[in-house]
């Protein structure tokens, strides 16, 4: 019974045309992704491997790897790579905050159309004429005894 109820739900899901808003959100975060892993890799870092003296920042680890004359990288065994993974968080950091501004325009601008909405309808009540107000049960009550004693009045002469 829960199998057809959680493919109900996903069909409903599918349904609803927002999937494919999210699959070109996917798209165009991998892309995003690529720019940002390439901008990390082949223009921050060899800063930062400057600034630290040493070719590639990746090549950082605990024991120090070992360069032979030919430019290869070997590590010794049970060597902690710390280089890679300070290149993956600035990769991250980078996209969680280009995310950031992303999100953040969107909500500042969203905010602007609900605010510009809420003041059109402001505007567009202010100038529409009221409504009458509904009488009161009291005034109905009274309205309909003047009729009855309109009636009796024609009626008696």
């Amino acid at each position: 019974m829960k199998k057809v109820k959680f493919f109900s739900d996903f069909k409903a899901f599918i349904s609803k045309g927002n999937i494919l808003d999210m699959a070109v959100g996917v798209i165009i975060g991998g892309a995003f992704g690529k720019i940002v892993s390439s901008l990390v890799a082949d223009i921050i870092m060899p800063i930062i491997g400057r600034l630290c003296n040493t070719k590639s920042l990746a090549n950082l680890s605990y024991p120090e790897a070992i360069v032979d004359e030919a430019g290869v990288v070997t590590f010794p065994e049970g060597a902690i790579k710390y280089g890679n993974f300070i290149m993956l968080i600035i990769d991250f950091l980078i996209v969680a905050f280009c995310m950031f501004l992303v999100i953040r325009t969107f909500m500042k601008m969203r905010a602007k159309a609900e605010a510009r909405k809420a003041a059109e309808e402001a505007a567009a009540a202010a100038e529409a004429p009221a409504a009458p107000a509904e009488p009161t049960v009291e005034e109905k009550t009274l309205a309909t005894l003047n009729d009855i004693k309109a009636l009796l009045e024609k009626n008696s002469k």
